[in-house]
């Protein structure tokens, strides 16, 4: 575990996106904006799901600093290319940053997408999962 006591209490934010590609058949199942399913509603608990998972980040990830957010917040969208966009920014007060939780909250929030949706195509691809943007701490990072 990195030895944090040293650094300086910053307003740290981050955000990462999770892009999913869905086949037409799972497209098929899409109204009023979101994915509805035996299951439910998919983007909703997609959603749940990638917060509940940003929150125990410091669990999953060996060494990874436990923190107790102060905020996490996931948006899903269809982009032009019928993919389903997972945006989640996390945010903190500390002497740590949240790219991780940002980074396995948009990733869980991706694997829910596939595990609600299987049952219509295992065609589903989680293309990739980036960060996107960084604030706080020693330096800031923007993906352009």
């Amino acid at each position: 575990m990195v030895d944090v006591r040293g650094k300086t209490i910053t307003h740290r934010t981050a955000i990462a996106r999770s892009i999913v590609s869905l086949p037409p058949e799972v497209l098929k199942q899409l109204v009023a904006g979101d994915l509805q399913t035996k299951k439910g509603s998919v983007f909703q608990l997609a959603v749940v799901a990638g917060i509940m998972a940003a929150k125990k980040t410091g669990e999953l990830i060996p060494l990874c600093h436990p923190l107790g957010l102060d905020n996490c917040h996931i948006s899903i969208h269809l982009n032009e290319q019928q993919e389903a966009v997972i945006d989640c920014t996390a945010s903190i007060t500390a002497k740590t940053g949240v790219e991780m939780e940002a980074l396995v909250g948009a990733s869980l929030a991706a694997l829910t997408i596939y595990d609600m949706c299987k049952a219509l195509s295992h065609d589903i691809v989680i293309k990739e999962t980036k960060l996107i943007e960084k604030t706080g701490g020693k330096r800031d990072f923007k993906r352009a």
